[in-house]
Formats: structure tokens, C-alpha cells, sequence
């Protein structure tokens, strides 16, 4: 049945919310690409199966006739503490069960659903303190969630769910109570920031859009995060699909528009399942479609799979894509504010962006504001990894140091090694270093930093972790994925790579950091999109903070990390060889020589430091330097 007015909207929350009430308890298993890849989809049917068998009223969708004291049994986004998966969260006791696997379903049942007790073996413990109840876990105790504030805490594939907890009510406020122009102003003055990347202001944006003269304007949503290490999109996207849907109707509602698209990457098909599933409810209940709750407002949304090219995140190559064609940049102006997507002015604005707008029509400006710094208020959501305890999504204030959140969130450099740099941002972005502990994460304090946001990766890395190689890496994803139209990102990245590669293989000179130091300028200066102009960063910053490393590589034809496989250096301590000769026997290229029960010797001419001598060595006399 169609809601096909406000009072209608309203009765219907009250409905859905009232069916809610009837579920004694509600388990969501994390339905998130990484806990389904661990098995969270195997523990959700047996699940089922034990709580039908056990007389328990499974109830896995909000429907009309719900039973009274029933169990709800959801599919819920991803709850962020990745590392930890498969997840599950028990209401209104708030339990977290982690690493769950489906024989620990007959247990969970047992205790915590049909009856009061914890399951301990799967609760979260640091420093011999158990953690049972989700919320006072470090991990999730020093975030401030508010975009993700849902995901893990309401059924993913629920439009029912949404509605009940106030879903769409700032779509409602809009169409009602304010007009368009308060609406934008709105967006302006809570002075919301881009979280694609550059950090433009979107009310500034939106104002441009919606001053367009066009009768027929477009809303854009770029879900192609196409960083290494970032999943910050993809989270909400299926965690919580309909808050970024009714951020995007807002925007056309008010910049004027009738149609959105969402541009997302074919490789993350799980989100692609979600939005398409609520888009087709929103359809079928009435708020996607013509006349929304009764109004002159139509709009509709539609999906568009990118092929997964990096370049595709840039504005104007997103939209060259969508209309079928290679996406590549094009040189502005015309900018997509005045001629996007079908040369029609665009409202371009990431998922995260989208999924905020919701939240600030609801609660206002000034509420916004009171979170983060003056200049880039609300949260960000961060994916963090690399060599850290506790990887994950996490969500906080703007202006949160990265000591918060590698130590008293992430839980310290995994091993208890000693942190080295966080590379932030992706290929766009740059290395902070330990003396950037302390700074406040927001748009302006990094790109003083020489480092930006970019879309929200956090790649931290230990002592053991090579910043050449690192650099190296970066320059090769980025060059990879140049789409080749202007010559300074196509060539420059090139024989940047060249000299990178160069110097990782023990071949660098001196004067081939000049080089790339100049080629850097060069290509951020004068290359035709974000990729390029952004391209050189992290050569730029690992220049910058690690520069004896690269000397290092150079001079002494080493790398202290012993990363750089051709700068590997295979010996024998004799004193410790026993003269085995097993060495000698498994060695590809007969490097080994010597006498039975005297010291033997490797030959580093002809080491191709496979190191099979080193796995074979019962004395442990074969070392690498």
C-alpha cells in the first residue's frame, strides 16, 4: 500500500514502530561484506533454525501481523569492528558477541535468546576486562557515530525499520514545513564539507546548482571509492542504504532536479543488492516516485555500475561514464554545477555527504556545528587498517587526533612495535609521521600537513614497514590507473614509477631525487584532474619525512627493512655453521659453497635471495642484512 500523504507517513511510523515493540528481543547479525565473507550469513539461518525449533516466533521482517513477545531476527550493515568478525548484536541488552562461528549458534539461543545469560567465550576482552555490552568497548566508546550511527543497530534491507526510527522524516519536514531556499541555507550555513575528497563546501555547491536556470537539473551521488584499504562508502551504502537515498531526494527537492543517480563500483555487488532493493521499496511505498507524499515533487533514482576505474571518482569523467562513454576528465570550466551530467548542471556529492544531510535538516545547523572544528564541523568515517590491533570503520569528530585514534580506538601498533607513519587519504593523499600524532584530522590542519583526507583510508604503518616501497606502490596504483588523456599524469607518473623502481632495486643515484622532486611540481601543477594533481603526494611526503631511507637505498644499497628484495643481503655467520652442507643442497643457483663440517659461503654475485637456504638451516647460521 502506497503512502500517499503525511498523515499517512506518520501513521504508518507509528505502525511499524508499535510492530517493533512486540519483539522481545532483536538479534542483528552483521550482514557487511566483510562478516559475510566470514560466514555471518551461515550463522543467520541457523539461527532461524534454532529459534523456530526452540517455539521462539522468529520474526525476520517487520510485518503486519507480528507476534506478540517474538524474536526479530535481522540482517543488519556493518557494525566497523572488522577485525573481530562475524558480529552479532543482541537487543535491548546491547550484547556483542564477536568472531561468531554457527556452532556457537545452539549456545546463543540457549543463553541469550531464550533466556538472560552471556555466552562469555564470545565477548570482547582487553587487559583482562570484559566487555559485554557493545557501547563500552574502547573501540566504540572514543567514536562518535552519527552517519553510522544505524548501521549494525537496524535491519539493512528494511524500509519498515527506517520509517520506525524516524526514517524520512527530514524528506517529510522538507516537502512541509520549509521551502527550498531554507533548505540550501540550511546546508550552508552548517557549512557540511565534502567527504569525497577535497572537502568543498556542499551548501556552496548547492547553491550554484539550484540558482541554474535549466529546467532540468540531475543529482549525482558518487559511490565510486576506489581508494586502496577504504570501505567507508560501501558500509553505508549497505548498512543503511535509505538515509543516503533521502539525502539525495532533499538535494533534488531542493536544487530542482527530478532524477538522481548513484554511480557505484561493480565490485562492491553486495551494496549494489541493498540499494537496489530499497529502491525499489521506496517505489513501491510511494517516496520515490511521481507526486511524493501527495506533493508536485517527483523524483526518481537510478544505479549505474562503474567498471572500476580509479578516474571515475573525479566529477566530470563520473559523468562522462554514466552517459556510456570512457570515463575521463574534461578540462573547466563549463564545471559540473553548470554543464554535469547530459551537460545539464549536477549536483555532485559522495555517499557520506549524502548520508549527513538527513541528519542536519533534522537537528539543525547550529547542532551541527557544535561537533569537530568551526571550519570543518560533524564526523568522518575512517577506514582504518594496516599494522594496527583493531581495524575497522570508525566514525568521529573532525579535529580527532590520530593518537586517539590509532591508540585508544584502533588499540596500539599491533606486536607492540613502534609506529612509524599512517598513510592518509590513499594514492591522493599523503604520510603523517610520529610528530604528526597530535594533530587534529580536518580538512585545513592537513593540507598544511602537506596530506589531505581525501575520501577516508587510514593506513598505519610500523617500523618494519619499507617508505620507499611504500611510495613506490602508491606511484604504481595511481599510474595504473591515469586514464592517459593529459601528458603530464600520463608520462610524469610513468618515469616517476621508473625512478622508484629504479632505486627499490639498488640502481638509484643521487640526482634521481631531484628528479622526482621536480617532476612532482611539475605534474601538480600542471595536470588536468584530481589524479594527477594529487598523484605525486606521497613521493612528496615520504621525501619530506623519510628522505634517509631513500638516500639509504642510494648509497648504501640498502633497505633497513629489509622489504626491498633486491637490496637483501644472505650470509653465514661461521661461527654458527656447522658445516651441514644441507644449504648448499636446496640453493636454485649453486651460490653455496664449502667444505662438509667447515664454515660455508654464499656467493651474494650469484644469491638470487630466494631464500630456501634460510628455510632449510637447522642452525640458524643463515642470516639476512
Amino acid at each position: 500500500m502506497k503512502i500517499s500523504n503525511r498523515n499517512e507517513l506518520i501513521k504508518r511510523r507509528e505502525e511499524y514502530l508499535s510492530h517493533l515493540g512486540t519483539q522481545k528481543k532483536k538479534v542483528y547479525v552483521c550482514g557487511g561484506t566483510g562478516c559475510v565473507a566470514g560466514g555471518s550469513m551461515e550463522i543467520y539461518a541457523q539461527l532461524q533454525k534454532l529459534i523456530d525449533e526452540k517455539g521462539l516466533n522468529c520474526d525476520v521482517s517487520l510485518a503486519e501481523d507480528a507476534c506478540e513477545d517474538s524474536i526479530g531476527l535481522k540482517k543488519s550493515g556493518c557494525h566497523g569492528f572488522c577485525e573481530m568478525g562475524p558480529v552479532l548484536r543482541i537487543e535491548p541488552a546491547k550484547l556483542f558477541y564477536l568472531k561468531v562461528k554457527p556452532e556457537n549458534c545452539e549456545e546463543i539461543v540457549e543463553k541469550s535468546i531464550a533466556g538472560d545469560e552471556i555466552v562469555e567465550d564470545l565477548i570482547y576482552t582487553r587487559d583482562g576486562i570484559k566487555y559485554p555490552v557493545q557501547e563500552e568497548i574502547p573501540f566504540y566508546k572514543h567514536q562518535t557515530r552519527i552517519v553510522l550511527e544505524d548501521c549494525g543497530q537496524i535491519d539493512a534491507e528494511s524500509i519498515r525499520e527506517y520509517i520506525a526510527y524516524g526514517g524520512y522524516s527530514s524528506l517529510e519536514k522538507c516537502l512541509f514545513d520549509i521551502d527550498r531556499d531554507e533548505i540550501v541555507k540550511t546546508i550552508y550555513d552548517s557549512n557540511l564539507r565534502g567527504r569525497g575528497g577535497g572537502g568543498f563546501p556542499a551548501g556552496r555547491k548547492w547553491t550554484q546548482v539550484k540558482a541554474q536556470k535549466s529546467p532540468i537539473k540531475y543529482v549525482v551521488c558518487n559511490g565510486d571509492e576506489g581508494d586502496p584499504g577504504a570501505f567507508m562508502d560501501r558500509s553505508i551504502m549497505e548498512g543503511d542504504p535509505h538515509k543516503m537515498l533521502e539525502g539525495m531526494m532533499i538535494a533534488g527537492y531542493a536544487a530542482g532536479a527530478t532524477e538522481g543517480y548513484i554511480y557505484v563500483r561493480a565490485e562492491y555487488p553486495l551494496a549494489v543488492e541493498r540499494l537496489e532493493r530499497a529502491i525499489a521499496q521506496a517505489r513501491e511505498v510511494g517516496i520515490l516516485g511521481e507526486n511524493i507524499l501527495g506533493t508536485d515533487f517527483c523524483f526518481d533514482i537510478h544505479i549505474v555500475k562503474g567498471a572500476g576505474a580509479f578516474v571515475c571518482g573525479e566529477g566530470s569523467a563520473l559523468t562522462t561514464s554514466i552517459e556510456g562513454y570512457r570515463g575521463m576528465p574534461r578540462v573547466k570550466p563549463p564545471r559540473t554545477v553548470e554543464q554535469g551530467l547530459f551537460g545539464k548542471p549536477t549536483l555532485l556529492n559522495n555517499v557520506e555527504t549524502f548520508a549527513n544531510v538527513p541528519i542536519i535538516i533534522e537537528k539543525g545547523a547550529d547542532w551541527y556545528k557544535t561537533i569537530g572544528p568551526e571550519k570543518s564541523p560533524g564526523t568522518k568515517a575512517f577506514a582504518l587498517t594496516g599494522n594496527i590491533v583493531n581495524t575497522g570503520l570508525i566514525e568521529v569528530p573532525m579535529g580527532t587526533t590520530l593518537r586517539q585514534i590509532i591508540y585508544d580506538i584502533g588499540g596500539g601498533i599491533r606486536g607492540g612495535k613502534k609506529f612509524k607513519a599512517v598513510q592518509i587519504g590513499g594514492p591522493s593523499g599523503g604520510c603523517l609521521t610520529e610528530e604528526h600524532l597530535d594533530l587534529p584530522l580536518d580538512f585545513d590542519s592537513l593540507k598544511k600537513a602537506g596530506a589531505m583526507i581525501g575520501s577516508g583510508g587510514l593506513v598505519v604503518m610500523d617500523e618494519d614497514t619499507c617508505m620507499v616501497e611504500v611510495a613506490r606502490f602508491f606511484m604504481n596504483f595511481t599510474q595504473n590507473e591515469s586514464c592517459g588523456k593529459c601528458v603530464p599524469c600520463r608520462e610524469g607518473t610513468r618515469r616517476m614509477l621508473d625512478i622508484l623502481e629504479k632505486i627499490v632495486a639498488g640502481n638509484g643515484e643521487m640526482s634521481d631525487l631531484d628528479t622526482l622532486e621536480k617532476l612532482a611540481d611539475t605534474i601538480t601543477s600542471t595536470a588536468l584532474c584530481g589524479l594527477g594533481k594529487t598523484a605525486a603526494n606521497p613521493v612528496v611526503s615520504t621525501l619530506k619525512y623519510f628522505r634517509d631511507e631513500y638516500v639509504e637505498h642510494i648509497v648504501d644499497k640498502k633497505c633497513r627493512t629489509k622489504n626491498c628484495q633486491a637490496l637483501k643481503t644472505i650470509y653465514i655467520e661461521a661461527e654458527s655453521c656447522k658445516g651441514c652442507s644441507l644449504c648448499s643442497r636446496v640453493c636454485p643457483v649453486e651460490a653455496i659453497s664449502g667444505k662438509v663440517k667447515e664454515p660455508f659461503t654464499i656467493d651474494s654475485s650469484k644469491c638470487i635471495k630466494c631464500g630456501a637456504c634460510i628455510e632449510k638451516c637447522k642452525f640458524n647460521a643463515i642470516k639476512e642484512g
